[in-house]
């Protein structure tokens, strides 16, 4: 069975030295697009590429792999190593004097429950490294959690994932598996959850169909249907899909990417995606009503993020992070700790309409989501990637 990767990540945590930009200057040679112009949509354009080469990564590393994952950032260095912590986060193409700042502001503007999305994120910090209490003190200032000093041991998984439990409104649980060694370094831990509504729902789900696999035979799955159901619509050529956008409460979207057939590389989609090339999309794709036909996807999974992180350029930072902001010993970086849970479901907030609407043009095809597809949930307002995910066989991903 296919290996499926769902991660998160850590949300600037490691450091408050990130707004420090040691060079600005040296972002003057790929600047963001005009696309995004606040500093809120500069900063999800930033975290979204990160994404987006991550998700490149990922499924580089296993091609066979369905893959899903929601993007955070990792922060946080010392001088010798921020420039390229910086590249690898796509940082380096802000100039934010107030970047934690922003920061902070994106995160509480994410977080709204109506748009069905939560993470949280903590360090573990172990006792004997002495961490420094100015660091833990910002920290707790910034983002409103002070990292949590362990001793080690079974007896402290209990309290972490009661935390983290508490955080993401019971929605992930057990976090950590297993106990954390006796005396632990710096462990990051972070969790994230997505369960979002659809403007309109879907009348007709339930129902179990065949889900056509790539060289293999077909398996069953659970589908939900609407007639007339509103979406916008794009057919790309050279990446050989048809796009649809989904439309769902709080300016959240869903795209799908369906190939043309069962057996088309998705590499082509895959290497595409950027955040210009997703917000070009979203102004240029027509409104128009189908027969609409998704899998109902219920999802888990945890995952070490060390190995993906050091194919990404962070091999040298990860192995000497130096530090010097949480303790003046010296660390190393053995795990970081994520678990992430995704869920759709048919209910939406309005109920279908039974004949086409004036305001869209309704087409007489279906666009039937059953074969591999790649995905993504964007909030729309700020251009922020909330979760990506490349799906060649949903009976894959089993929730955890």
């Amino acid at each position: 069975m296919m290996k499926v990767i769902l991660l998160s990540f850590l949300w600037g945590l490691l450091s408050l030295s990130l707004a420090q930009l040691s060079d600005p200057e040296e972002g003057a040679e790929e600047e963001m697009v005009e696309l995004f112009t606040t500093p809120r949509t500069k900063l999800g354009a930033a975290t979204s590429d990160f994404g987006y080469n991550l998700f490149r990564t990922l499924a580089a590393r296993n091609p066979k792999a369905s893959v899903l994952l929601s993007p955070m950032s990792i922060s946080g260095a010392s001088e010798r190593t921020m420039k390229q912590l910086h590249r690898v986060l796509r940082y380096h193409t802000l100039n934010d004097p107030q970047l934690h700042a922003t920061l902070r502001d994106l995160l509480a503007y994410l977080r709204a429950p109506t748009k069905g999305f939560s993470s949280a994120e903590r360090l573990l910090i172990g006792k004997r490294l002495r961490p420094n209490l100015e660091y833990l003190n910002a920290v707790e200032k910034q983002y409103g959690e002070r990292p949590q000093t362990l001793m080690g041991g079974g007896r402290e998984i209990k309290p972490v994932n009661d935390w983290f439990k508490q955080h993401t409104g019971g929605k992930v649980d057990r976090v950590l598996g297993t106990s954390l060694p006796r005396n632990p370094a710096v462990v990051p831990v972070g969790a994230a959850s997505f369960k979002g509504k659809w403007i309109t729902r879907f009348s007709q789900a339930g129902k179990k169909e065949e889900f056509q696999l790539d060289g293999e035979a077909p398996t069953t799955v659970t589908m939900m249907k609407q007639d007339h159901y509103p979406v916008k619509m794009g057919i790309d050529s050279d990446l050989g899909c048809t796009i649809a956008q989904v439309p769902m409460e709080d300016g959240v979207s869903m795209y799908f990417f369906l190939p043309d057939d069962v057996t088309k590389n998705l590499t082509l989609i895959e290497e595409a995606l950027t955040a210009e090339f997703v917000q070009d999309l979203a102004n240029t794709m027509h409104s128009v009503q189908v027969q609409l036909t998704l899998p109902v996807l219920k999802l888990g999974y945890s995952a070490d993020l060390l190995g993906p992180l050091s194919d990404m350029g962070l091999s040298d930072w990860l192995s000497d992070p130096e530090l010097v902001g949480i303790t003046s010993q010296p660390v190393k970086l053995t795990t970081i700790r994520h678990k992430v849970v995704m869920e759709t479901a048919p209910e939406g907030s309005h109920y279908p309409s039974t004949t086409p609407s004036h305001s869209g043009q309704s087409l007489a095809v279906s666009y039937h989501v059953n074969r591999p597809f790649i995905f993504l949930i964007r909030d729309e307002p700020s251009g922020t990637l909330l979760f990506i995910g490349k799906v060649l066989n949903p009976r894959d991903l089993a929730s955890v």
